[in-house]
């Protein structure tokens, strides 16, 4: 009888500690001055990722102790250590601050005299050229990399006539008869794939491998895996780093399954 009361109060408490282990949908709001909605908030310690709405409110599963990170363009980073206090009402309040660009420096002395010649020499500002005001052609796009470069000139080319009432790119058609823009479409790809994955490699890696205890030597390994996915040259395009962020947990369970299948073998 004895043995097995004390059975069921180790099973009570086993329970007590799973419950507190569990994670619960927390709901947030954020609150400040300006736009809330889209704002990233990232539960590190459980690689959990959501968005907020226009309210600033947002749900995300979460436990005490776990820490959230909040990223934003308008608003200063922030990290939150979830309580047991949160977790027992099942609600958080975040205030963001607003990032405030401070100047490099003052000077004083320059003066406007109101006299456009003098006035330009002793000012320091620099305005963006507007080409076309200038009467001029112009792009303020990024320059083409060499290999775009090369893409555009074998997809470009003049139109010639067969004196059959059409013209036809002679330039354009041999490129791709001899498979020579499929080729430069392909390296520009992986140029664009790279870009992206070292981008993601120097802002989330310390986050992705938090929990992880993925030996730094897999790592490249790891990243290329997740490069060569066909779709992930899509997500880089969307330009949204919380679907990249799930991607890379996905590919590192895949990637895992696969390390741990080799070396079974």
């Amino acid at each position: 009888m004895k043995k097995t009361k004390h059975l069921f109060s180790l099973v009570a408490l086993v329970s007590v500690f799973l419950l507190q282990a569990q994670r619960t949908e927390l709901k947030g709001k954020l609150i400040a001055n300006d736009d809330v909605e889209g704002i990233h908030i990232l539960n590190k310690t459980a690689s959990k990722f959501t968005i907020s709405n226009d309210k600033g409110e947002f749900t995300i599963l979460a436990k005490a102790s776990d820490t959230l990170f909040i990223s934003s363009l308008i608003y200063e980073n922030k990290e939150i250590i979830i309580t047991q206090e949160h977790i027992n009402s099942n609600t958080i309040e975040i205030k963001l601050d607003e990032k405030v660009s401070a100047l490099d420096k003052v000077v004083v002395g320059k003066i406007l005299t109101g006299s456009l010649e003098s006035d330009l020499e002793n000012s320091d500002a620099k305005t963006e050229i507007n080409f076309y005001g200038l009467g001029i052609p112009g792009n303020t796009k990024l320059p083409l990399t060499q290999n775009e470069k090369k893409l555009h000139d074998a997809d470009g080319g003049s139109w010639g006539h067969l004196g059959l009432g059409f013209g036809v790119n002679f330039h354009k058609l041999l490129n791709k008869i001899s498979g020579r823009t499929k080729k430069l479409k392909n390296i520009v790809d992986l140029d664009d794939r790279d870009r992206c994955i070292n981008r993601l490699r120097v802002d989330y890696e310390s986050i992705i491998f938090e929990n992880d205890s993925l030996a730094k030597n897999l790592r490249d390994e790891y990243f290329l895996f997740s490069q060569e996915d066909e779709n992930f040259l899509s997500l880089c395009k969307e330009d949204n780093d919380i679907k990249l962020l799930e991607f890379l947990q996905q590919k590192l369970i895949a990637y895992r399954e696969n390390l741990d299948s080799a070396n079974n073998n």
